[in-house]
């Protein structure tokens, strides 16, 4: 297929290939890999500024979307890659291979760091987010070989998921430090302020006047951002929550895990040790079971799956997408509905061609690279995650270019008075820190990239 780039591709093209440095926030569907795949051909063959690339990106996205987008696009069929995925030999014999890309998962970036020599003078981060936490073995990895490369391109359409905090590492890696500072304590200082504490214990910091427009004005520079709504005729978005109720022998267990942490339930016991658990306990049983301390899983209702069935039956053989968090749910979905669970390469082709009317996703194992825009055009979340990141992701995978319906409707089923409905809040307010980040550093299209430097 021959790529011809709309204007907002080819100026994030230009704007890669006169950024050394280059963070590219590009919303979901406005073809990111192609992107960065013909920026990296120009300075590969073009300009001979680079020679050996190494491309990080989620385990399938490595695997099957970079190998895809190369061989799909004509002016980049004669591009050599290599993809570092698999058992130790195998990633071994991958990097003795000829090429001029290779592609490896992020969980072994402190394996090619520290078993293999380091040669590449470029590097692509696939979703950059995925190195947002400073103190993790894959950020100190990288940093170590950081200076090795001439180029660093970060890739991503959330980069500040969990707030502003996030975006100290995800700069750091690219700009080893140049705007937002070297030390995670002194950028704490300078933008933030603690929130909530135990005496000299911070769990969260909060912004400080101004910090957000500040931080912004920090990495403006190296960063374009673009909306896909902005660029591309995006069907309508349309967002519901189906409401259910527990009846009050229901809500009675609810509230003492809520106020005791602790439900006494045929013989068994379930215990939330702290806030963190205590909030994971409370959306199980908002889905409708919860996990015991040793392991069991115990029944608490059917409302979700209930309004799951209405849903299903109402869409009269139309696909619908099934997003679930815990793995009761999706074992308790597939009892009641017949379903297909969309974890195997097979089963994503199934669904893209039309045969599967109900499919699960769990968006920690699916959030990132994959296209499921031809299989269907409805999305229910039978469980929310707290993830602004995973969230956004996966409704991306229906709300993206190539999408042919004209609404996508995103539904969530929501039981009342639960933490379903706080989650829900909780989104909508990083969502807002998310957005202020997108349109500081929106690219203004009739700006010449290379004026910017």
């Amino acid at each position: 297929m021959k790529f011809i780039p709309h204007d907002y591709q080819q100026y994030a093209i230009d704007f890669i290939e006169s950024h050394k440095t280059a963070a590219v926030l590009l919303d979901m569907g406005l073809g990111k890999t192609v992107i960065t795949l013909t920026a990296l051909n120009n300075l590969l063959f073009d300009c001979f500024e680079i020679s050996c690339v190494l491309v990080i990106a989620p385990l399938r996205v490595a695997r099957n979307t970079w190998p895809q987008e190369i061989s799909k696009w004509e002016h980049l069929k004669h591009l050599r890659y290599s993809v570092v995925v698999g058992t130790e030999k195998e990633r071994l014999a991958a990097l003795r291979k000829q090429a001029s890309l290779y592609i490896i998962n992020r969980e072994n970036v402190p394996w090619i760091v520290e078993k293999t020599d380091f040669t590449y003078d470029a590097i692509v981060i696939d979703e950059l987010s995925s190195f947002k936490n400073w103190s993790s073995k894959r950020f100190k990895a990288l940093m170590k070989v950081r200076p090795l490369a001439k180029r660093v391109i970060g890739l991503t359409g959330t980069p500040s998921g969990n707030g502003l905090m996030d975006l100290f590492a995800e700069f750091k890696v690219l700009d080893m430090g140049q705007r937002l500072g070297r030390f995670i304590t002194k950028y704490r200082q300078d933008y933030f302020v603690p929130d909530k504490r135990n005496g000299q214990v911070v769990f969260s910091y909060a912004p400080l006047p101004g910090a957000e427009e500040r931080i912004y004005e920090k990495i403006a520079d190296i960063t374009i951002s673009m909306k896909a709504a902005d660029h591309l005729k995006m069907p309508e978005l349309i967002e519901s929550a189906y409401s259910v109720r527990m009846n009050e022998e229901e809500k009675k267990m609810y509230a003492s895990m809520c106020e005791q942490l602790v439900l006494q339930m045929k013989g068994d016991e379930v215990t939330a040790a702290n806030a963190g658990v205590l909030s994971g306990k409370l959306a199980q049983m908002a889905n409708g079971a919860v996990y015991t301390d040793d392991g069991t899983t115990l029944h608490i209702h059917d409302r979700k799956l209930d309004a799951l069935e209405d849903i299903v039956e109402s869409m009269n053989g139309k696909p619908l997408l099934v997003a679930y968090w815990f793995r009761h749910d999706a074992e308790r979905i597939e009892k009641r509905v017949p379903c297909v669970r969309l974890d195997t390469d097979e089963a994503i082709a199934r669904w893209n061609r039309g045969e599967i009317p109900v499919a699960l996703i769990h968006p920690a194992s699916a959030g990132h690279g994959l296209n499921l825009q031809s299989g269907g055009s409805t999305l229910v979340w039978f469980g929310i995650t707290w993830s602004l990141e995973l969230y956004q992701q996966t409704v991306a995978r229906l709300y993206r270019q190539g999408q042919s319906a004209k609404t996508l409707v995103v539904q969530h089923i929501i039981v009342e008075g639960t933490i379903d409905e706080r989650i829900l809040r909780a989104l909508k307010r990083k969502d807002k820190t998310q957005t202020a980040l997108i349109d500081a550093v929106k690219a203004n299209l009739e700006v010449n990239p290379h004026d910017e430097l």
